[in-house]
């Protein structure tokens, strides 16, 4: 713009000049009306570099108002409301919204779902365990959650068959770290009262293997799958009993695959073997633990 403007100038004094000579007001009515010509052409570039601003600054606008919208999305999805302890959450209904801290004490495999990521995690605070069903999460968060990690975490409190979660969750991070130790459950087992331990880290002593029977009749210590339809990487299944009453206990092959140390202790198992154990409280129609560690004595 400024080179176009000088050019004029230029042009004006070249012309203004020239009209001085022989020719006097035929040139100079020539100058005029070149002048005029050129001024008119910088008029329209003048206006269609501001119409060029205007567009610029339009645009750079609305993509601020979508970032800063994009931003106000994000936020909503964080998790929000008033922190309950974990006697609220027990005594929230079903279906109702909770929002929860607690700490990362293990976690099932990621995997995407229609280009959505998540996982389920096994959660605990001083207080009592949250099991956070297929909770969201792209798979770098999913690296940050290591046992310890401190969570806040909103979404709505459900149940299956007997197994009482956090599902739809949004989570963020917080400073804390906490790693519950197992808490021995065993005498416990045939009272109602070990339904307050539900999702907490939990230890079994002194139990012994019971005979599963599998698809053909035989009696086997454990199963793949829970009627013995599976193979070696499937869930396992295997009974155990306390003061004369049998419990069938599983290792979550999405928690503890089929090289994990647990996964090929429960393979060794034979019918009759004192074990010592640990593992998560989970319900499924009653006591249904997800064990994480075997020992045989």
């Amino acid at each position: 713009m400024k080179k176009v403007i000088a050019t004029v100038l230029t042009m004006g004094l070249a012309l203004s000049m020239a009209a001085c000579g022989s020719k006097g007001a035929e040139v100079q009515d020539a100058a005029t009306e070149a002048v005029s010509e050129v001024a008119e052409e910088v008029s329209d570039a003048t206006q269609e570099v501001a119409e060029d601003a205007a567009d610029v600054a339009e645009e750079v606008a609305t993509e601020a108002t979508e970032e800063a919208a994009e931003g106000e999305e994000a936020t909503e999805e964080t998790a929000a409301g008033d922190v309950m302890t974990h006697d609220d959450y027990v005594a929230a209904e079903l279906d109702s919204e909770v929002t929860v801290e607690t700490y990362v004490q293990a976690k099932q495999g990621w995997w995407e779902n229609e280009g959505v990521g998540n996982a389920t995690f096994y959660t605990q605070a001083e207080d009592g365990a949250y099991f956070l069903y297929n909770m969201p999460c792209s798979e770098e968060e999913y690296e940050q959650l290591t046992p310890g990690t401190k969570i806040k975490v909103t979404g709505y409190k459900s149940e299956w068959s007997g197994e009482v979660e956090i599902t739809d969750a949004k989570f963020e991070i917080e400073d804390g770290n906490f790693v519950a130790e197992a808490l021995d459950v065993t005498d416990l087992l045939a009272d109602d009262s070990i339904i307050d331990h539900q999702n907490e880290f939990v230890a079994f002593k002194g139990m012994t293997v019971e005979a599963s029977k599998d698809a053909d009749g035989n009696d086997v210590a454990f199963l793949y799958n829970y009627d013995g339809s599976g193979s070696q990487g499937d869930d396992l299944y295997f009974n155990v009993s306390a003061n004369g009453t049998t419990y069938t206990f599983t290792v979550e092959s999405y928690l503890c695959g089929q090289d994990s140390d647990v996964y090929k202790a429960v393979e060794g198992l034979n019918v009759g073997d004192t074990v010592d154990m640990e593992g998560f409280l989970y319900w499924y129609e009653g006591v249904n633990p997800h064990i994480t560690a075997v020992t045989v004595q």
